[in-house]
C-alpha cells in the first residue's frame, strides 16, 4: 500500500476511537444521574407527639430581693480621720456592737472645754443669785436701793441664761464626741466595707452597711392592668436567680397608688430567712396565676411559628406533611400550649420545617417529648 493511502486510513480509525471512546464516557456518566426528580422523594424530618395537658394563664415579673433592713452606718456630725474599723463583710454583729471608732481627740477636748466652762458659769450664777436674795432682805431697812438690787437679780438671771446657752452648746460636743463610736443599729450581718483606717470621712460618709436578713422583702412592680391581679394575700410563687430555689409565697403589701412616670404598682413579698441563706440586692421572678386552668394540647415551642395569637405548624399524615393552624393558648419556657383541637398523638414537625411545603411527602423519625401541666407545681427545694 502507497504511503499517501495510509493516512487517511490511520485518521478516520484514530477518529472513530475517539468517537467510541467518548460515546463510551457519556453512557457512562448518565447511568450514574438519578432521572427521578428531588421534589416527589420523601423529605426526612423530626416528629413529636402532641400531648394533652391543662394550661393556667399567668403573670411573671422581675424584682429585686432586700433585707428587711439596712444602714449605712458612718458619722452623722463630725468629720475626722478613722482609726479603727473593726469588721469586714459577712461578720455577725449584735445591736450597740462597736464597728468603728474615729480619732476624735480635737472634739473630746473641746467638749471638755466646753463642760468646764459651763460649771464656773453655774458658779458664777450661784453666787449671783445669792447675792441678789440678800439684797432684796435689806430693802425694807433702807440699806440698798431697789436698783441695785435688781441689777443683781438681772446679772443673776443672765448668768443663768448663758448657762442654758452653755449646756445646750454641751450637748452637741457630747453628740460629737459620742459620734466617734460607731455602733451597729441592730443585729445583723456586715454587707459591705466601704473605709478603711487612715482615711478622712465627713458626715454622710458610710463606712459600712449593715442588713437584717432574717426577713427577706421580694420587690417588684406590676403594669396598672394587673392592679386586681397583685393584692395582698394573692398566691405566687418567687424564683431566687442566684441559688435557683423556687417556693410559694403571698403578697405582703400593695401600694394604693402608682408610680406617676412608670405607671406601675409597687407590690412585695415577705420571705422569712432563718438561716440567713437568701443573697440581698439580687433578682428574683415572682410568678402569679390567673384565672383557672383549661384544657389544651401542649407541643415544643420550635415547632410552630407563631403570628399573634396563632400558631401555624405541621402534622404528618398518611406520610405526608400538612400545614395547620391552631389557636394559642399559651407559652411556658420551652413548651406551646395550643388549642385542643389539636388531637393528642398527632405527631408534629420538629426539625425540617423550613423546607417543608403542604402536602410534600416525608420519613418521620420520632423523638420523645416530655412536657406538664403550666400548672404543675414546681420540683426545686424551698429554704
Amino acid at each position: 500500500m502507497k504511503r499517501g493511502a495510509v493516512v487517511p486510513i490511520v485518521i478516520v480509525v484514530g477518529v472513530v476511537a475517539v468517537l467510541a471512546i467518548g460515546g463510551l464516557l457519556i453512557h457512562h456518566a448518565e447511568s450514574g444521574i438519578d432521572m427521578v426528580a428531588l421534589a416527589s422523594t420523601p423529605k426526612p424530618v423530626t416528629v413529636v407527639e402532641a400531648q394533652r395537658t391543662t394550661f393556667r394563664e399567668s403573670r411573671t415579673y422581675i424584682g429585686t430581693l432586700k433585707p428587711w433592713i439596712e444602714a449605712q452606718v458612718g458619722p452623722q456630725f463630725i468629720s475626722a480621720y478613722v482609726d479603727t474599723v473593726l469588721v469586714r463583710p459577712g461578720a455577725v454583729v449584735r445591736r450597740g456592737e462597736v464597728l468603728a471608732t474615729l480619732d476624735c481627740r480635737n472634739a473630746s477636748a473641746s467638749s471638755q472645754a466646753v463642760a468646764a466652762e459651763a460649771r464656773a458659769i453655774d458658779a458664777r450664777q450661784r453666787a449671783l443669785g445669792d447675792e441678789s436674795a440678800r439684797l432684796k432682805t435689806m430693802l425694807d431697812g433702807g440699806f440698798v436701793s431697789p436698783n441695785e438690787s435688781e441689777q443683781k437679780e438681772s446679772q443673776s438671771a443672765a448668768e443663768l441664761a448663758q448657762l442654758a446657752s452653755q449646756r445646750a452648746k454641751m450637748v452637741g460636743t457630747n453628740l460629737e464626741v459620742s459620734d466617734c463610736i460607731l455602733r451597729a443599729p441592730f443585729d445583723g450581718e456586715i454587707a459591705t466595707r466601704s473605709i478603711d483606717p487612715g482615711a478622712f470621712v465627713r458626715p454622710g460618709t458610710a463606712l459600712v452597711a449593715v442588713v437584717d436578713r432574717t426577713t427577706v422583702r421580694m420587690t417588684f412592680d406590676v403594669p396598672e392592668d394587673d392592679f386586681g391581679m397583685v393584692g395582698p394575700g394573692t398566691p405566687l410563687t418567687v424564683r431566687i436567680l442566684a441559688t435557683g430555689e423556687t417556693f410559694p409565697g403571698t403578697v405582703s403589701r400593695r401600694s394604693p397608688s402608682a408610680d406617676p412616670d412608670t405607671r406601675t404598682v409597687h407590690c412585695e413579698v415577705d420571705i422569712p430567712d432563718g438561716k440567713r441563706h437568701i443573697p440581698v440586692n439580687t433578682t428574683g421572678e415572682v410568678r402569679v396565676e390567673v384565672g383557672a386552668a383549661r384544657p389544651a394540647t401542649v407541643i415544643p415551642l420550635d415547632a410552630a411559628s407563631i403570628s399573634g395569637a396563632r400558631a401555624v405548624l405541621f402534622v404528618v399524615a398518611d406520610g405526608k406533611a400538612h400545614q395547620a393552624t391552631y389557636p394559642v393558648q399559651g407559652e411556658l419556657g420551652g413548651s406551646l400550649f395550643l388549642d385542643p383541637s389539636l388531637a393528642a398523638g398527632t405527631p408534629v414537625v420538629t426539625e425540617g420545617r423550613a423546607i417543608l411545603a403542604d402536602g410534600d411527602a416525608v420519613t418521620a423519625k420520632q423523638v420523645p417529648f416530655t412536657a406538664g401541666s403550666s400548672t404543675a407545681p414546681r420540683k426545686e427545694p424551698g429554704p
